[in-house]
């Protein structure tokens, strides 16, 4: 007996090249040679095919629309051509380049929201050279945000591993102005917002929150600072107030080892590094970057353009590969989520 296709298939994801002399046609197609292995749905490129050419041989073909690729996936890397990068020296970014990956970025966007593809999956891109062709947003999480039509701050950046989830409360600050910008409002809204992430991409019923405080061992009752009294605490009792199971604030020298990691589903930090530090070492070559609040998925491989090794063969695809498969894990939880 034939087994039976899913009630709700999904359609293809959109996986952007990021900037062709980066490592990112490089993991793309590593990950579809790995497509049976590691169980992956059908996906596509979006971008200029020749940046894969340049670092890879296998089988890959043109598409003129997402539904092609369904059909071709089994056979061939499926690439959606939307622009044409120039001459491409793999680890030398060039603005044509930038400008290649930045029309890849907003025609994926587009075929996500309008539900050709099931989700977008970026691959990184050089921000320096985005810059100087007028990209003016700290990254692709803000610019996913705006053209889903969500302010940046209700954009939740969550890395997450096999048994970490982390989010950062503040990103890009310096850490001199953590304190300045750390407000009771801003973790209120990024709780809520992660709670909500958990249940609607994770499946997860009831969401378990824990919050790391800003200072040494939780600032001592005030001794050492008093951002866990004046800021953290409150925020979080007004979430418990409405109902979150949420705890804290912990000191973060304790918060990740293997038993604590246990007692909850995701880490709230208060800044960047609190975050990314402990992600990064437990999961260096397969942490993922999804962004929760918007209405479509968005993951990303949680590494940057590695220029330095680009086109020597030597990209690790683990994390490319982990981001395709959460957002597949991610869209059909959305299939099945009714809040």
């Amino acid at each position: 007996m034939a087994a039976s296709q899913p009630a709700n298939p999904l359609p293809p994801f959109a996986v952007s090249l990021g900037d062709p002399a980066g490592v990112g046609p490089e993991i793309v197609a590593k990950s579809w040679m790995m497509r049976d292995a590691r169980s992956l749905p059908p996906f596509f490129a979006v971008g200029d095919a020749a940046s894969i050419r340049a670092v890879w041989t296998g089988p890959l073909t043109i598409i003129s629309a997402p539904e092609e690729a369904g059909a071709a996936f089994k056979d061939a890397l499926p690439c959606l051509q939307v622009a044409e990068a120039g001459d491409i020296i793999p680890g030398k970014p060039s603005i044509e380049g930038a400008r290649t990956a930045l029309h890849a970025l907003e025609a994926a966007v587009g075929l996500a929201r309008s539900g050709a593809a099931a989700g977008l999956v970026t691959a990184p891109v050089g921000k320096a050279q985005l810059y100087e062709v007028g990209f003016t947003h700290p990254g692709q999480t803000e610019f996913v945000a705006e053209r889903c039509g969500i302010a940046r701050e209700n954009a939740v950046m969550m890395l997450a591993g096999p048994s970490l989830r982390v989010v950062p409360i503040t990103i890009h600050v310096a850490l001199a102005d953590v304190p300045k910008v750390l407000t009771t409002d801003l973790i209120r809204s990024r709780a809520i917002t992660t709670a909500k992430g958990l249940q609607r991409n994770f499946g997860i019923a009831a969401p378990r929150l824990t919050v790391a405080g800003l200072n040494p061992h939780s600032g001592e009752n005030g001794t050492i600072g008093r951002e866990e009294i004046d800021i953290i605490i409150p925020a979080i009792e007004a979430l418990k107030a409405e109902g979150l199971d949420i705890s804290g604030p912990f000191a973060a020298d304790g918060l990740f080892h293997a038993r604590a990691r246990e007692g909850y589903d995701a880490a709230l930090c208060m800044y960047h590094d609190q975050a990314l530090i402990p992600i990064k070492t437990l999961y260096f070559d397969d942490g993922v970057n999804i962004t929760l609040g918007l209405p479509i998925v968005r993951t990303s491989p949680d590494h940057g353009t590695a220029f330095g090794i680009a086109g020597q063969n030597a990209a690790n695809p683990g994390a490319m590969i982990a981001a395709i498969r959460m957002a597949a894990e991610a869209a059909r939880h959305r299939l099945a989520y009714n809040g």
